[in-house]
């Protein structure tokens, strides 16, 4: 976890969008499993007014370390604090395609 040296004003916006967050509506179907699930849509659009509200945005990223490609999200406020996490990308082999389909997966 990398983080701004200080995080209070961006935990307390935090604190309240997270008390406005509804539940993300099941509205897509996962044929191969028989069941429902709610998709990146849904979840966008249940968090955007909250974050925004709050002065709080997401981002993500790639970083190379080494030689392996990490996904990065970073949570940002408005005042300049942040934090943010790395998970490496497992990709079946080092192809444009594979990596595109390891990230967005």
């Amino acid at each position: 976890m990398i983080k701004s040296e200080s995080i209070n004003e961006l935990a307390t916006a935090l604190s309240i969008a997270q008390g406005k967050i509804e539940n993300a509506k099941k509205d897509t179907s996962n044929p191969f499993f028989k069941s429902k699930y709610a998709d990146l849509s849904s979840v966008i659009s249940v968090i955007k007014e909250p974050l925004h509200s709050n002065g709080l945005s997401i981002i993500q990223t790639t970083e190379v370390i080494g030689e392996t490609l990490f996904l990065v999200t970073t949570l940002l406020h408005k005042s300049g604090q942040y934090i943010s996490a790395q998970l490496p990308v497992l990709a079946k082999d080092n192809s444009a395609q594979a990596m595109g389909s390891a990230i967005t997966y």
